[in-house]
């Protein structure tokens, strides 16, 4: 049995859920997604990926700056929707959007609920140094991520860079999305209250903390360094230089913060030592680390900062 849904995203995160949707033969009456940005060297008007997607598709798409407005909520109120998806929007719901839908309105969410409600779940876990993380499907209420939980995945974080991660989780929550609606139609779920204990908040990333701080240890740096990768990427600068680094591995070695071991982008830390695998030059594209050697040598006792 077919929904008549509202989709509610922004990035390519959100892209797989909507696709999944179309392709279960939902009826998604409108797309919502945050208004087009200016991007490039011409600063020209660019919508984010799924506007492009839903455009594709056919689909109508609304971009409104806000849905406080009587008129915006007037609008979507009319659409007579079952349920309202929404992964990564960038918008808050105010209570009339979350009461129009006669089911409520859904939400993927990128962590294991409580921990890492907020903004960046999974930047903020690969930070962390989370073993584990996943994807939940939330019924929205007016808190901050704090509605009862549909359903759950959980994935080990082991190496991956939170791209990585953003990308298998963007699968697996297109996947549990269809499945949880397709069990709230049967009445087949019912909705768990997130426990009180273990909630932690994941506050948007800041560019003062993507500079790499070399008197930290070679396990907080990693995770760093994976937590932030592809973007904004973790930089440090060489000889006066900033160069991002995008993937690195925790080595043995010891020496004075911020200082190369060997002439292979060994870089001592407060304690033990980090490879760097793949960086990243400014104004230049991502590469491994060998490569950028060929032409930027940083030869053993070049200091970082």
């Amino acid at each position: 049995m077919s929904l008549r849904l509202a989709f509610m995203g922004t990035p390519d995160f959100a892209v797989p859920t909507l696709a999944e949707l179309i392709a279960q033969g939902h009826d998604i009456a409108a797309v919502y997604s945050q208004p087009p940005r200016p991007k490039g060297r011409g600063m020209a008007l660019e919508p984010g990926p799924v506007h492009k997607f839903a455009q594709g598709a056919g689909l109508p798409v609304r971009t409104p700056l806000s849905l406080k407005g009587e008129a915006e909520q007037a609008e979507f109120a009319a659409l007579n929707i079952d349920a309202a998806i929404v992964v990564a929007y960038g918008l808050l719901l105010p209570k009339p959007i979350l009461d129009a839908p006669a089911l409520g309105c859904f939400n993927l969410h990128g962590s294991l609920l409580p921990r890492w409600r907020g903004a960046a779940p999974i930047q903020r876990a690969v930070m962390a140094g989370d073993a584990e993380t996943g994807v939940m499907v939330m019924q929205m209420e007016e808190g901050l991520d704090t509605g009862p939980v549909l359903m759950a995945e959980r994935v080990p974080v082991g190496r991956k860079t939170s791209g990585d991660l953003a990308a298998e989780l963007s699968r697996l929550g297109a996947d549990l999305m269809v499945r949880a609606l397709g069990a709230l139609e049967r009445g087949a779920v019912t909705p768990v209250a997130q426990s009180e204990d273990g909630v932690t908040y994941a506050k948007k990333i800041l560019k003062d903390e993507a500079r790499i701080d070399w008197s930290k240890s070679a396990t907080e740096i990693d995770c760093l360094v994976r937590g932030i990768s592809p973007f904004p990427g973790a930089f440090t600068e060489v000889n006066g230089e900033r160069l991002k680094v995008l993937y690195a591995e925790p080595v043995e070695g010891g020496g004075a913060s911020g200082t190369a071991l060997d002439d292979a982008l060994t870089i001592a830390c407060g304690s033990g030592a980090l490879r760097l695998r793949k960086v990243q030059r400014a104004g230049g594209k991502a590469m491994d680390a060998g490569d950028l050697l060929k032409g930027f040598a940083v030869p053993r006792g070049t200091s970082l900062a």
